[in-house]
């Protein structure tokens, strides 16, 4: 089929099966394009628990659809592509958290929302590069803090608030590879040009920003009267800020996520049309791991 004709017919089947897609910016513009809501971790998480819907296809990777199912456990979670990781979800496994955690028995355990559910259910609260900040804040002073896996979200945070965190050591293989002078090329080649960098970036390329935030953030970062950006996070970012500045310029750093490109169109039809693969977890973890994912939800 075209890119029309898959259109249409997932349109027909989101209808008739009652299904909401959920899409992340970083995948593929045609599949935000069919999606019910596009956002960043923090806003698809509140957009699952909303959802009215029979069926929820999360069009992103596997974390993402395994937190829709933890928060609604009765609804049918559809994942295009269940092979589509995270390398942060990689780098931090439960077990080994738990014994981290057994190092640190004092510590409030707060986990990036890029983990597995089992990471989830060994967490006290989660957290997205949206809130991070506010969540770390939320904690009292004096408090000891494990911060897993991102180290580069980890020493934002730090220097942000001042707190000093047990950070674990992963990041993420796309954000990482972005380097300092890559940076500085780019501000030559664009003088006076802001610069947009996410947080997962390494603490020497942040510090060249002009703003530094979520996916979100640098969306509405946009919105003011410059004409022209730097953009450093995954390309999958530039068909939203298309789609709402259609009169702006975007300088990207070439980043590419190869698990976000593996939700393709063809899979999210196929996906609904066979209603799977289908996302389960165990209760008893999903259990656990509901209460880190509700703390972060509730934080303001």
């Amino acid at each position: 089929m075209t890119t029309h004709e898959l259109t249409e017919a997932i349109l027909r089947l989101k209808a008739e099966k009652r299904a909401v897609i959920l899409a992340h910016y970083y995948t593929p513009g045609e599949v935000q394009a069919v999606a019910d809501f596009v956002g960043d971790s923090l806003a698809l998480a509140v957009q699952a628990q909303k959802a009215d819907a029979d069926i929820i296809l999360f069009a992103g990777v596997r974390f993402m659809g395994e937190t829709a199912k933890v928060l609604c456990p009765e609804r049918k979670v559809l994942l295009p592509d269940p092979e589509a990781d995270c390398s942060l979800a990689q780098a931090c496994n439960g077990e080994q958290l738990a014994a981290f955690k057994a190092q640190h028995p004092d510590a409030v355990v707060v986990s990036y929302v890029n983990t597995t559910a089992e990471v989830k259910a060994h967490t006290d609260i989660c957290c997205t590069s949206s809130n991070a900040l506010r969540v770390v804040e939320s904690i009292p002073e004096g408090r000891n803090i494990i911060f897993a896996p991102d180290q580069n979200l980890g020493s934002y945070i730090e220097g942000r608030t001042g707190r000093k965190l047990i950070k674990w050591k992963g990041c993420c293989h796309v954000h990482d590879r972005v380097t300092a002078a890559q940076i500085e090329e780019m501000k030559a080649a664009h003088p006076g040009v802001k610069v947009l960098v996410h947080p997962e970036c390494r603490p020497e390329v942040v510090a060249l920003a002009d703003v530094a935030g979520s996916t979100a953030a640098i969306l509405d970062a946009c919105e003011g009267d410059d004409q022209e950006y730097i953009v450093v996070t995954e390309n999958g970012i530039l068909w939203e800020l298309h789609r709402r500045y259609p009169n702006k310029r975007f300088y990207p750093v070439e980043l590419v996520c190869e698990y976000m490109k593996m939700v393709t169109l063809e899979k999210v039809y196929k996906a609904l049309a066979d209603e799977s693969p289908e996302v389960v977890v165990p209760q008893e973890v999903a259990v656990a791991a509901k209460r880190s994912i509700e703390n972060m939800i509730a934080i303001k």
